[in-house]
């Protein structure tokens, strides 16, 4: 005989009717929890998976309504709505039967019943459990899909012998499942250099999740990633898929992982070198298969440091790793940039095209960019909307001045201060714009270069910090 295998659960008052049933279906390889106090179901489904309910619906000495069943079957379907519930009675008729099915029970067994009819009933019930689970999961992994799906493209511009370098490792990473570790300053394109790392590799018909770890507080990193189950928390009011069970099957892009405080990393490494996940209020694990792209801001000194950043994490996520150019060190793809975001902001905002000037394009490229090809970005929107004229000059950029710009008007000498804080910190000017800036820097500083910790400790969001930095060039 062929062996079944399965999980039911069984709940009836008749001690006889659950042991008849448990060596029935022990035959057929079905494991069967029996329980005789229905109102133990709420806890037994939270605490086990089951693949199907076999329910009695009289509980009640001398009761024969079949109203207990009714209502039990309205608590189990809410609890789980994937499970199969089969009513059972020994008071059924056909007018008992077509109630059941109208409230939701996927059929109904006659007592004392026929053994070949039960076994083909719970087989089919729990056939119909097993898809409704996966058609709920696929359901639940699209609506993160969209989520994750639903984030602008961005094109890989640069042709510089800093760029072609990258490139060539790009090339020759992307076509294999290797783990990818991306380092670079902010602003230099981790992203979208893990965008077309996927878009080359044989998954590429795949999903691309991204997950900015610096914008996930603490307490909802398991649930993020690995997901929930209804109930497992406060909020948790609906089942979740996490974004690695959302990425399975395609790229999984964690931005910013050194933000992750050690005993998280622990939680994830355990993950990655296991590959299956086991949601939050959860006890079923899922594998995934995902190809892992991480970037971080992060010197390669910290993340180097056990203090910092765990080794075996380390050595996990960078099989193969990639440094970015900052923009000052690729100066030579500036035009190629400047000329593919005006032609971006020009149709998205129904400006007609404009061309840069010499002295416009020699400011940019003699810039520092401190907030690199984002900051450039932000610099040609601005001066795209502000630009009054077909020809954008370098004064529409609004940079501070450099080599082959002219330099801002003079400021009035600001009011003196003197204000040091128990930490040391000394302003020196009442001036607005430069007590922002040394505010800021001090941040920074703070956070080593953190932008998702000196944005909060700010009280900002992460785009405004980037914008002030770039307004003050820091």
């Amino acid at each position: 005989m062929t062996q079944k295998s399965g999980r039911i659960l069984m709940v009836d008052d008749d001690q006889d009717i659950l042991v008849a049933a448990r060596l029935l279906l022990k035959r057929e390889g079905i494991l069967v929890h029996t329980e005789s106090q229905p109102d133990r179901i709420p806890q037994l489904l939270k605490d086990e998976v089951f693949d199907a309910v076999l329910l009695d619906m009289n509980f009640a000495i001398g009761a024969n309504t079949g109203r207990e069943g009714f209502q039990w079957l309205k608590r189990v379907l809410e609890i789980d709505p994937t499970l199969s519930v089969i009513l059972m009675t020994a008071y059924g008729d056909v007018g008992t039967a077509v109630e059941a099915m109208k409230q939701g029970a996927c059929d109904f067994v006659l007592k004392p019943w026929s053994n070949e009819r039960l076994v083909a009933t719970l087989m089919s019930a729990m056939t119909l459990t097993a898809s409704r689970r996966e058609a709920a999961q696929l359901g639940a992994r699209n609506k993160e899909l969209a989520a994750a799906l639903d984030q602008p493209g961005q094109t890989l511009i640069g042709s510089s012998p800093a760029m072609a370098r990258v490139l060539t490792l790009v090339d020759r990473a992307a076509p294999t499942d290797a783990n990818v570790l991306i380092l670079g300053e902010n602003g230099t394109g981790k992203e979208v250099i893990a965008r077309e790392i996927h878009r080359r590799s044989r998954r590429a018909d795949q999903v691309f999740v991204a997950v900015d770890l610096g914008a996930i507080a603490e307490n909802l990193f398991e649930s993020e990633l690995f997901g929930h189950k209804k109930g497992a928390f406060t909020d948790a009011k609906e089942d979740r898929v996490g974004r690695l069970v959302a990425a399975n099957g395609g790229t999984l892009f964690l931005d910013e992982i050194g933000n992750l405080p050690l005993y998280q990393q622990s939680k994830l490494l355990s993950v990655l070198e296991q590959r299956v996940v086991i949601p939050v209020g959860g006890n079923r694990p899922i594998p995934i298969d995902v190809r892992l792209i991480s970037a971080t801001n992060m010197p390669v000194e910290q993340l180097e440091s056990p203090d910092t950043f765990r080794q075996d994490l380390l050595y996990r996520i960078n099989t193969v790793e990639l440094r970015l150019p900052p923009l000052r060190d690729r100066a030579d793809d500036i035009p190629a940039l400047v000329t593919h975001f005006m032609g971006l902001y020009a149709r998205k905002y129904a400006i007609p095209p404009r061309r840069l000037s010499n002295d416009a394009l020699a400011r940019l490229k003699a810039y520092h960019w401190p907030g690199n090809v984002r900051a450039l970005r932000h610099a040609v929107e601005r001066a795209m909307i502000l630009g009054a004229g077909d020809v954008l000059e370098a004064e529409d950029f609004s940079l501070p001045s450099a080599p082959g710009g002219a330099p801002r008007p003079a400021a009035p000498p600001p009011m003196a201060l003197a204000a040091v804080g128990d930490d040391g910190f000394t302003l020196g000017t009442l001036d607005l714009e430069t007590v922002e800036a040394q505010v800021i820097r001090r941040a920074l500083d703070k956070h080593q270069g953190n932008i998702s910790h000196a944005a909060n400790e700010l009280g900002i969001t992460r785009t405004s910090l980037y914008r002030r930095m770039e307004k003050h060039g820091l």
